[in-house]
């Protein structure tokens, strides 16, 4: 039962980061920009909240502090990509590897210190208790709560209860018919751009002062890539988006708890898990499914830069 516990637990706090990410990559697609540079950013976000907590030991406004960086980030993007309409690809995979390299060189002199401040497990009380679920899901630290219960309601609300949400996902099916009635085509696009940019710095600085509580260079590993496959997986939708992040936590989990306990199964084989997985999500419910392919069908002008003078 202790296992059963530790490892759910595990999933849970593992995939916050996964699922915050995601999270953010859902709203820029459904403004119809590719954003592949959350893994840059997921880099950039992780150390700056190291190098503010250590500064200054409040894990609050190392949390601020990276989701700023992940929005500056996103800012470069968004004008490159939606205002200069650069090929959104070649933009995101260039903020992959600037963030990348930037985090690389600005951590090194916090890269290996322990970090001081650190958002701790907060109990609730009854629900903490209960056998099994209780230590994995309701003994956790105040992020969690906010990645699993709160953002991804307010998320969705906005997203499909909403004129600015509906104004959001018009943008992404149809540009030009969206700008024919007044909708800031250019304008949402970039904000969705750059709210996504700022929930994945967020995302770094949970994986910094909650998960893994040090900076070390590369430590992201795919986790932003991975947190693109996701929305497709979760259908561009917010709260699918979010359990499918707990999914890959408990796939992660899994592998490390192989490592620590020595399963005989090699050490790389237990690191490719995560990945398999995602490979494995994206194809074999398409191949199997057929109902599912328009469930997971993207939005029509993702990618797609829109001019104007094309209506």
């Amino acid at each position: 039962m202790a296992l059963l516990s530790d490892l759910l637990g595990h999933a849970v706090l593992s995939g916050s980061v996964l699922a915050l990410g995601a999270l953010g990559e859902v709203i820029a697609e459904r403004a119809g920009v590719l954003d592949l540079g959350v893994e840059g950013l997921m880099s950039l976000g992780a150390v700056v909240a190291v190098m503010t907590v250590t500064a200054t030991p409040h894990p609050w406004l190392g949390l601020l502090a990276a989701g700023l960086v992940g929005g500056v980030g996103a800012g470069v993007l968004a004008l490159s990509s939606v205002v200069l309409r650069a090929n959104q690809v070649l933009c995101g995979v260039a903020i992959t590897f600037l963030g990348l390299g930037l985090s690389s060189v600005i951590g090194r002199s916090v890269a290996g210190i322990p970090v001081s401040a650190v958002f701790e497990p907060v109990s609730i009380p009854v629900l903490s208790s209960i056998p099994v679920i209780g230590p994995a899901f309701f003994s956790q630290n105040v992020l969690v709560y906010l990645i699993y219960l709160v953002l991804p309601g307010l998320v969705h609300f906005w997203m499909f209860r909403t004129r600015s949400g509906l104004d959001l996902r018009a943008v992404g099916e149809n540009p030009a018919a969206a700008d024919a009635v007044g909708v800031p085509v250019m304008k949402l696009r970039a904000l969705a751009v750059i709210l996504g940019g700022v929930l994945a710095g967020l995302a770094g600085a949970d994986l910094t002062l909650a998960v893994v509580p040090v900076w070390s260079d590369g430590m992201i590993a795919g986790r932003g890539w991975i947190a693109v496959a996701l929305v497709i997986f979760a259908g561009y939708r917010p709260a699918v988006a979010v359990l499918s992040g707990l999914l890959f936590g408990l796939v992660t989990a899994v592998g490390f708890m192989g490592q620590a306990r020595g399963w005989p199964v090699a050490p790389a084989i237990l690191n490719t898990l995560p990945y398999l997985g995602t490979v494995a999500c994206i194809i074999v419910p398409m191949l199997a499914f057929a109902k599912l392919r328009s469930a997971m069908a993207a939005p029509a002008a993702l990618g797609t830069p829109y001019y104007r003078s094309g209506r």
